[in-house]
């Protein structure tokens, strides 16, 4: 989190300053400096058998934040809410400070919007999608797309059929920076591509915010592309956000410990998460802030495969 220690001495030294120089508004320069990209604030839709609950986040500009959780949570039910593909039953939904529902128009315009299962038509050509695509676009950019088209190694005249599954992913993105778009909200960008071709989309991630102006959303089932590029973590779980806060803090809330059956106490227990009993002792999760525990349990960290899966065990 290294920006983030970057930002937090920034703001120590330009206090110093501003109380020499009598400055007293340093929350609102602090603010424009770290301007909220989107805002999400008790969400809510309900279907038959599915309840979006209450769901809040923010993400400001120039991070990448990963949107996790196990099968039907709620995470592409949240994004399609935030898009207004399906209409949420309450809440309120910010981008750039500007009411989604008021600013429908003007919203949509800076945000990349690529939800995973949705294909091209396989038969066209490149340039032909584009050239449909653009016309809903009034700051399309033609210059920019081609860039885009030449950085990513695609060939206009190609038909869709004849890209790869990364290939496809690349060019969405390409349709989705192509009309300056700020926000990338993406369901599943990697899923089914090669180790390749995630790390490199994954280095792509972290190129486009290198200008402090972009921001990414995406939710994802590989965890392992998280730990590399995601600043933020936004969990959710049945339908309701358990938590969304800062990558490192989130895994330094918990551990893995594991031990002999004899040591899991029913006071212990109480604290541990997601425990599974085997032949050889038990494993579970534990909050660090119920360490340290009796001697003879090993502790160690917890990736958030690991910390996803035990509190989806319970």
């Amino acid at each position: 989190m290294k920006k983030h220690v970057n930002e937090r001495v920034f703001f120590l030294i330009f206090k110093i300053i501003s109380d020499i120089l009598c400055i007293d508004d340093i929350h609102s320069i602090e603010g424009d400096l770290c301007m909220e990209i989107l805002s999400v604030v008790d969400l809510c839709k309900s279907y038959e058998k599915f309840d979006l609950k209450n769901v809040s986040f923010t993400l400001e500009q120039g991070y990448i934040m990963g949107f996790i959780g196990r099968n039907g949570a709620g995470k592409t039910t949240t994004l399609k809410s935030i898009m207004r593909l399906v209409h949420p039953k309450s809440g309120k939904v910010t981008i750039l400070g500007k009411d989604f529902a008021e600013n429908e128009f003007y919203c949509k315009q800076k945000i990349g919007f690529v939800l995973g299962g949705v294909d091209y038509y396989p038969k066209k050509k490149l340039k032909i999608i584009t050239d449909v695509t653009k016309r809903f676009f009034p700051e399309w950019d033609d210059e920019k797309h081609l860039s885009l088209l030449k950085r990513f190694d695609l060939d206009p005249e190609k038909r869709i059929d004849e890209l790869s599954a990364g290939m496809r992913v690349k060019y969405s993105l390409a349709l989705a920076l192509s009309h300056n778009a700020q926000l990338l909200i993406l369901d599943e960008p990697t899923s089914g591509l090669d180790p390749v071709s995630r790390d490199d989309l994954l280095c792509l991630f972290q190129d486009l915010i290198e200008d402090g102006e972009h921001s990414i959303l995406f939710s994802t089932h590989i965890t392992s592309d998280l730990e590399k590029c995601a600043d933020y973590i936004t969990y959710i779980k049945d339908g309701e956000i358990i938590a969304s806060t800062e990558k490192d803090l989130f895994l330094d809330e918990y551990r893995l410990v594991q031990g002999p059956i004899d040591k899991l106490t029913s006071e212990l227990t109480e604290k541990l998460i997601g425990v599974r009993k085997h032949k050889f002792g038990f494993e579970a999760l534990i909050r660090t802030r119920y360490l340290p525990v009796a001697e003879g349990i090993e502790v160690e960290s917890a990736d958030l495969e690991a910390i996803m899966v035990h509190i989806e065990r319970g």
